[in-house]
């Protein structure tokens, strides 16, 4: 399911865009369907200081349960690059004894067969990644084109291939342990009440093999949860270890061995330490009720600066070095303005502007006319009106209105001479 999802996510379009885009390289990112521009800037710092909240009070509550389920490197390691080398190479055994044998054929085809794969999915994971920054449409052009004509798109793609090769098929868990800092914010974020995968050393320890004299724990010492963990790390050493994702391959393993020897499962379980300790359950405490009352109030102020958010952005500034213009003649005086629109809905728009009697607007080429999608319009106007027939220092209305009936309203000086 989360492969599908992954996979499919950058094809599905709504009103000719992607769901999700992330183009740094033209600064539009689109959440959701929902576009947002560098004018959006305190959206966007909203919204991350939400989803770091989110996260803090997720990783208290839960651990890392992100990290084994639903995070992408997980997903592909474990979902298709383990997958495939278990099903080329065999089990960790099968792949260590081949690993130490002489360079034979079956040695040759079986490694050889397995990188390939492994590249053609690299490929296919660096050109997903492609099209969630540039969008499926941009990624075909490239796909399809004159290779001549998209050499930086092509040269993206096979960094990435070289990247994503490189890190399932070598670096792999050093991702996690290395490289991502969300693992390296657990023993700021986690306490005694976060429910992560534990080891129950009430019930296990001391640890020894079944012998009926010798009074020993539930664990058999059998090492089953260290073989299966791909990270190597032995979970009885305790579980806020920066090396667990949160995986429970151990839990598996462990409940395994328990049903062969008649023991309850459950040594290795979901649970907190205080749960361990002394069986109590998670309890609500000031720090999650603080992280929740904070997520909520931000959460909230932004739903509302999004359903407040205007379909445009409109930018008006004087003509820099330009003061007025006056012709004396007809004993009138216009002002020189800069007006920029951006159209920040799914949808082309159309817009007008006018002025307030006495005022009279004149174009310095062509007017606004229609805006495309996610496109910003650049122009300029006069602003002319006999002296005096303005008060002086008021601010004059400018009026911008769209085709679905919406107005803005920008207030700007007119400065004119003294009659």
């Amino acid at each position: 399911m989360l492969l599908t999802l992954l996979f499919g996510i950058p094809w599905i379009e709504y009103k000719g865009q992607p769901i999700f885009l992330f183009n740094v390289l033209e600064r539009k990112f689109i959440f959701w369907s929902v576009p947002f521009f560098p004018q959006d800037f305190h959206l966007v710092a909203l919204g991350l200081v939400s989803f770091l909240i989110f996260i803090s009070l997720f990783t208290v509550l839960f651990g890392r349960i992100w990290c084994g389920w639903a995070c992408p490197q997980t997903i592909f390691m474990e979902m298709l690059f383990r997958k495939i080398e278990y099903w080329i190479e065999g089990d960790d055994k099968a792949q260590r004894r081949l690993n130490e044998s002489p360079w034979t054929n079956e040695k040759i085809f079986k490694k050889g067969s397995k990188h390939t794969l492994f590249i053609l999915l690299a490929f296919a994971i660096s050109n997903t990644f492609l099209m969630y920054i540039i969008g499926k449409q941009e990624w075909l052009q490239i796909v399809m084109g004159n290779p001549v004509d998209h050499i930086k798109g092509l040269a993206a793609m096979l960094i990435f291939t070289a990247v994503f090769y490189f890190v399932f098929a070598r670096f792999r868990e050093m991702v996690c342990m290395v490289v991502c800092p969300y693992g390296r914010l657990q023993g700021v974020l986690l306490d005694n009440n976060s429910i992560l995968v534990q080891y129950d050393h009430v019930r296990g320890e001391p640890r020894g093999k079944a012998v009926k004299a010798e009074s020993t724990g539930d664990c058999i010492d059998c090492h089953w949860c260290v073989r299966v963990c791909p990270t190597g790390i032995d979970i009885r050493n305790g579980s806020n270890q920066l090396e667990c994702i949160g995986c429970t391959s151990c839990i598996d393993a462990c409940d395994a061995v328990m049903e062969k020897i008649d023991k309850p499962k459950g040594l290795i379980r979901y649970d907190s330490l205080n749960g361990v300790n002394s069986g109590t359950k998670l309890k609500f405490t000031l720090r999650i009720g603080a992280y929740t009352s904070l997520l909520v109030l931000i959460v909230g102020i932004l739903t509302f600066m999004l359903m407040t958010r205007s379909n445009w952005e409109s930018t008006l500034l004087r003509t820099p070095g330009m003061t007025f213009q006056v012709d004396e003649k007809l004993h009138t005086v216009s002002n020189i303005y800069n007006l920029e629109i951006l159209n920040k809905s799914m949808e082309d728009q159309s817009f007008q502007v006018h002025v307030d009697k006495p005022l009279e607007l004149i174009w310095i080429g062509k007017g606004i006319g229609k805006i495309e999608k996610g496109k910003q319009v650049k122009t300029e106007f006069f602003i002319k009106a006999k002296i005096g027939a303005w008060p002086q220092g008021e601010k004059i209305p400018i009026h911008i209105q769209n085709n679905q009936g919406q107005e803005e309203i920008l207030k700007t000086s007119f400065i004119q001479p003294d009659e």
